[in-house]
């Protein structure tokens, strides 16, 4: 959605149906997601907080009500864990949902568009990229601790928001049909990559055969673990995990291959220059000592050993996700050239050949750092 059309809403009156204090001051567009609006609402009174309204892309998520369900489950779970550590403080630490004057989580305009509101969190930042090791250590404690303080909390309970989203079954299936079908006439122009998949879709099912075993627990997991989803203090400390739309059932390597995915390349994620994907064991490193601080002490040793095949195996859905969509003709992505989604394949082709050949060294890594008491 465009800046024109975002300004098409009467925020005001969006507003005025939340239970806010205070007086509006302004209202701006704020951040930088792709998938939801997002607007500051500033408070008259510096004393007062101020807010985040937010409109929640129901094209993406079919069922808000659900969504919305899971985020009030998660966060008042979080809320009463963190009551009970001392020094903690639940309303910096965790999304505070803003209640509708009907007291709900959520208000759909006579539009059809669905808004919440929760309260603004000062004095922290995020990053889009991970620049220093404090950065990437400080993301794998936030991670790591969100999980540990979900561990015993039922996923059950929790809705599918989108379905198959970590499903490397359905991905591929998806992938199949695509190539079947061939609308633009493109798979031609894709075989060694189509190549490299099908001689992967064996391994690359481990983790959930694990969990179809019952070897792995599914657990309730943030599904979308890319650093600019943590908010941290002035001091660069973790603070709060954020976008809590795709916390669902799943399994923990997921969590733990989508983070490293985007922390331990070098390059961008569309590089053109695949001699530019290179590995950052440092941040690897930093990343996964974050991590295992707040998560070993709940983890499974088989969840231990899944971790690192979550770091291929996610790199490798996104493979898979980006050249489905360039045999659709882009459909999904949006793309700044014909070719973009293409070139996206295989950067991260590329850099899931480097995670092979690195494989051993990146286990050691782990290892090193499991075998020192947490």
């Amino acid at each position: 959605m465009n800046k024109k059309e975002k300004m098409s809403y009467n925020i005001s009156e969006i507003v005025s149906n939340f239970c806010i204090e205070g007086n509006i001051a302004a209202i701006v567009p704020y951040g930088s997601g792709h998938i939801n609006d997002t607007f500051h609402v500033k408070n008259s009174d510096p004393a007062l907080p101020g807010y985040l309204l937010q409109r929640i892309n129901h094209y993406v998520f079919k069922n808000v009500p659900a969504l919305m369900g899971n985020v009030q489950l998660v966060t008042n779970h979080l809320k009463g864990k963190l009551a009970q550590i001392p020094g903690s403080n639940p309303a910096r630490e965790v999304l505070t949902i803003v209640s509708t004057r009907d007291e709900q989580s959520f208000f759909c305009d006579k539009d059809g568009h669905y808004w919440r509101m929760y309260c603004f969190l000062k004095d922290t930042k995020s990053y889009d990229m991970v620049l220093t090791e404090q950065q990437a250590y400080e993301g794998g404690k936030a991670f790591g601790k969100f999980q540990l303080l979900l561990s015993d909390l039922d996923a059950s309970l929790l809705h599918e928001t989108i379905p198959g989203f970590h499903n490397v079954t359905t991905r591929l299936d998806r992938l199949n049909r695509a190539v079947l079908a061939d609308p633009k006439n493109r798979v031609k122009d894709v075989l060694s990559e189509l190549e490299f998949v099908i001689e992967r879709a064996g391994s690359m099912a481990t983790i959930i055969n694990l969990g179809k075993e019952g070897k792995l627990p599914l657990r309730i997991i943030h599904n979308d673990t890319k650093f600019n989803n943590i908010l941290l203090d002035i001091n660069d400390r973790e603070q709060c995990v954020i976008d809590l739309d795709t916390v669902m059932p799943g399994y923990i390597a997921y969590d733990f291959g989508d983070a490293i995915r985007t922390i331990i390349n070098t390059a961008a994620e569309d590089e053109e220059d695949l001699q530019k994907i290179k590995l950052s064991f440092p941040l690897f490193k930093a990343y996964t000592e974050g991590y295992l601080k707040g998560a070993c002490s709940f983890l499974s040793d088989v969840e231990v050993k899944s971790l690192l095949m979550g770091v291929l195996l996610i790199p490798y859905i996104q493979v898979i996700r980006f050249l489905t969509d360039y045999i659709e003709g882009d459909v999904y992505y949006k793309i700044h050239f014909p070719e973009h989604n293409l070139q996206r394949t295989r950067a991260q082709l590329q850099l899931l050949k480097k995670l092979e050949e690195e494989y051993d060294v990146l286990d050691q890594i782990i290892q090193n750092i499991v075998s020192v008491p947490q």
